[in-house]
């Protein structure tokens, strides 16, 4: 299969606005499953109101295959919702484009989302896309036996980026720092091919040149990838705060049209993988093997995410965690408390899709 170049930057360097930064959601993702049928509700607008026009951007995700579908199959204009999806070949552009209203909302991982309000931005988490489930990883050479093998070795990664944080959690497990480790900075593509040709012993990177590298490389294997770590790494689906406030109905047509989606996916499984193949550039059947690496969230876990304060999946407390990590790794100036992470989670639109 071929590399698609817009694949290969969905989590390109973590670039907020002016400056670079990243990071992993602790224990609680470029250019741009089994779920419960969408609620319909009085916030959704009659058929024939006209729709309200609003723009997606993001890098292109595998976890992001309902987003595609939903826009193909009219999903989120039945709501009242006519959407145009940018891709962006970066998160940072993505989020600069946010930040100075030329796009509606934007499709995130939870360490950019958290880097992004430390700067100061508003915003609402109104859905959790998916969980990263072993479509993130790292790579190593049978000669490395563990993580602790790691300590004085070339490892081929993209510094500030979520495969960056992923590595300094892996290693923070094992005892280790990234001091102790000897990075080769380089785009996730680059680091599966470096390692696919044998020029480093270990890369970290993520689907689909996870396996495609794992299955290059021989003499090796993927040591350790997302599916040890539940919750570390989740995709968001994030809105501006204005578009919130004034057009609630077009959010909520929103959030009903990816769990449409979602649902389309289980029942007309050959239709969703073609549709989403043709934005990533994948054949279907490799559409269906990359969504083996996620876990898509949910309606009822959503609910649990945004809104269940008392849970440990309440994402406001995995957002404190990975605030006061990245304050750690020196990558924002000042760790958010849980009270202001929490009011930039909207659960009004989740809570309704179940009601």
């Amino acid at each position: 299969m071929s590399q698609s170049p817009r694949f290969v930057t969905r989590r390109h360097a973590i670039q907020i606005i002016a400056g670079a930064t990243g990071g992993l959601m602790l224990h609680a993702c470029t250019q741009q499953t089994n779920t419960s049928a969408p609620a319909q509700n009085e916030a959704s607008p009659a058929a024939s109101a006209e729709p309200v026009k609003g723009t997606n951007g993001s890098t292109l995700w595998i976890g992001y295959t309902p987003l595609y579908v939903a826009i193909e199959k009219g999903f989120f204009k039945e709501g009242g919702l006519e959407l145009e999806h940018k891709a962006f070949s970066s998160t940072g552009e993505g989020n600069a484009a946010l930040a100075a209203g030329r796009i509606d909302s934007i499709n995130n991982v939870t360490s950019e989302m958290v880097a992004f309000a430390a700067k100061g931005q508003d915003f609402r988490v109104v859905q959790v896309a998916d969980n990263s489930m072993g479509g993130d990883g790292i790579l190593a050479r049978n000669s490395v036996k563990d993580i602790a093998d790691f300590k004085g070795r070339q490892v081929a990664v993209e510094i500030g980026s979520v495969s960056h944080f992923f590595l300094l959690q892996v290693l923070q497990e094992a005892g280790l720092s990234g001091d102790d480790v000897k990075i080769t900075n380089v785009t996730p593509d680059a680091a599966a091919a470096a390692y696919s040709s044998g020029r480093v012993d270990i890369a970290v990177t993520y689907s689909p040149f996870l396996q495609q590298s794992n299955q290059a490389q021989k003499d090796g294997r993927i040591i350790y990838d997302s599916s040890k770590m539940p919750n570390a790494i989740l995709d968001v689906y994030m809105f501006s705060t204005p578009f919130v406030q004034n057009h609630p109905q077009a959010v909520q047509a929103f959030v009903n049209g990816i769990y449409k989606a979602q649902e389309f996916l289980q029942t007309n499984q050959d239709e969703a993988y073609a549709i989403a193949g043709k934005m990533l550039e994948l054949k279907p059947e490799e559409v269906g093997q990359e969504l083996k690496g996620v876990q898509l969230t949910s309606p009822e876990d959503n609910v649990k995410l945004l809104s269940d304060t008392s849970s440990d999946m309440y994402l406001g407390k995995h957002m404190e965690s990975l605030a006061t990590f990245l304050k750690d790794q020196g990558q924002i100036p000042q760790a958010m408390t849980i009270d202001q992470l929490s009011a930039l989670i909207d659960p009004t639109f989740v809570k309704a899709a179940v009601a």
